[in-house]
């Protein structure tokens, strides 16, 4: 019997472990009798790839992404060499990454030399086999899908999200155009070493009392937000990768797209819409380079999640979010749209509209 692990140990984002589940199905659906093994980050979320009944195998590797003198050969030895195939995450041979991430660079350089299979890179259709754009579904329970769920934030620094006056503004628009929606409000505040959002309890409080259908969901256990999100019609948030685990439970998307880095995953068969800013007014996407300049919204803020941009794109969000969850917007009609939108946002540069399994080509 064939097997591949795929070896995705990156930063400790819920978001990067789904990219790992999604190329981990591609390998599976490319062979179903095959084994397939994970390696992740152990302060990412591992137990996403236990509600993925394709996996055999989740291994996690605690290290400092940052510390060159990092040692996971131990570690790797857990694991087992009895792989045929291993693939690496891409970043890890990106020099830009590895002189970033001396502590990530340092291990994939010992899985290299620990692992005897052949060697490659997660998602690329080359030996072995991989079936691209697959419908990644977490095996969770399922129900009636009614309300919203919100994050209002990730795990970057507070200045990269809206104000609680500009989510009041939000929250309170949708509840008006879409009258008795609940809203439930997602949030992490336990420092636990893993991500958690940078929002305050008292600002989650503020909001809730301030927005009609609005309850708190604040430190469940990741099954249960999970199983929140896939109960609900649609998951909102700016760009977080928390996002792309909304996607996996088949709820669609709605983001506030902005800062550094814009949506690259589209899960085949749920329908998602991102706002996107006019980067003339409201630079972002600036990925690895430095931030914006910031503007003054209740103390320095990024452009793109400022109270003038919330302002600015506020109808259509209202209108995506009133199309999703009346179930008028399908995938594909999504995905076209998205395309021609992030194609106006750069300028009909299609270099910058990347996407896992290249999504994106229109092919």
């Amino acid at each position: 019997m064939d097997s591949v692990l795929v070896n995705f140990v990156y930063a400790p984002q819920v978001g990067h472990a789904i990219e790992a589940l999604h190329y981990a199905l591609g390998y599976h659906a490319a062979d179903p009798s095959r084994r397939i093994g994970v390696v992740l980050n152990a302060n990412t979320p591992a137990e996403l790839a236990t509600w993925c009944p394709f996996i055999d195998e989740v291994h996690t590797i605690d290290l400092d992404l940052f510390d060159p003198a990092t040692d996971a050969r131990a570690q790797l030895a857990e694991i087992g060499k009895d792989w045929d195939h291993v693939v690496a995450d891409a970043r890890s041979a990106q020099p830009a990454q590895r002189d970033f991430f001396p502590g990530l660079a340092a291990y994939y350089d010992q899985a290299d030399a620990y692992f005897p299979g052949a060697k490659g890179f997660a998602g690329f259709n080359k030996a072995p086999s991989y079936e691209p754009r697959q419908p990644l579904r977490l095996d969770l329970p399922r129900s009636e899908r009614t309300g919203f769920t919100v994050l209002l934030g990730g795990s970057a620094d507070r200045h990269m999200y809206p104000t609680v006056a500009s989510w009041e503004l939000i929250l309170s628009a949708l509840a008006e155009r879409l009258p008795g929606t609940e809203f439930r409000l997602l949030g992490k505040l336990a420092k636990d070493g893993r991500t958690s959002t940078t929002y305050s309890r008292d600002e989650y409080e503020r909001l809730a009392a301030a927005v009609p259908g609005a309850r708190l969901a604040l430190d469940l256990p990741l099954r249960d937000q999970l199983c929140l999100v896939g109960a609900s019609k649609v998951f909102l948030s700016p760009h977080t990768g928390f996002g792309m685990a909304a996607l996996a439970t088949g709820t669609p998307w709605l983001c506030l797209s902005g800062n550094r880095w814009p949506e690259f995953y589209f899960n085949d068969g749920v329908p998602f819409y991102s706002v996107l800013p006019d980067r003339s007014r409201f630079p972002c996407y600036t990925m690895v380079n430095p931030e914006p300049e910031p503007v003054e919204d209740e103390g320095p803020r990024t452009p793109s999640m400022s109270a003038a941009r919330i302002r600015a794109d506020l109808p259509e969000l209202l209108d995506a979010a009133t199309l999703l969850a009346g179930g008028g917007l399908d995938y594909a009609t999504a995905l076209a749209g998205h395309r021609d939108r992030l194609a106006r946002c750069w300028g009909g540069d299609r270099s910058m509209m990347w996407s896992i399994d290249n999504v994106l080509a229109g092919d």
